[in-house]
């Protein structure tokens, strides 16, 4: 993996749980490291679904190795945010390839 085609900021985000003195519970994101990746490929996608016409943007990130990334963790780029829908690990620990659906 290059450092120079690691030309984005991406944040990688893990949803939480806050509990409020009152005992109310509130989600919200935080997050879990900014770091450097190469946007693979971007694309988005128009289908027909039961309500009507959608779009779906798809998003591929390649980064270096971080551990303890799942799919319930979601990812930041440009002011939009990600779901992540697969993590491929690159040789042996060496990177990621991070599979990314826009939110809606």
């Amino acid at each position: 993996m290059r450092a120079g085609k690691l030309d984005r900021t991406i944040t990688i985000e893990r949803q939480t749980e806050t509990i409020a003195p009152s005992g109310s519970v509130s989600n919200g994101w935080t997050p879990v490291a900014t770091i450097r990746a190469e946007v693979v490929q971007q694309s988005a996608n128009e289908f027909l679904s039961g309500f009507g016409e959608a779009e779906n943007s798809t998003i591929i990130f390649r980064l270096r190795y971080v551990p303890g990334i799942t799919t319930a963790d979601r990812v930041t780029y440009n002011g939009t945010a990600y779901d992540l829908e697969e993590i491929k690990e690159i040789g042996r620990r060496r990177g990621l390839e991070l599979r990314a659906v826009a939110t809606a």
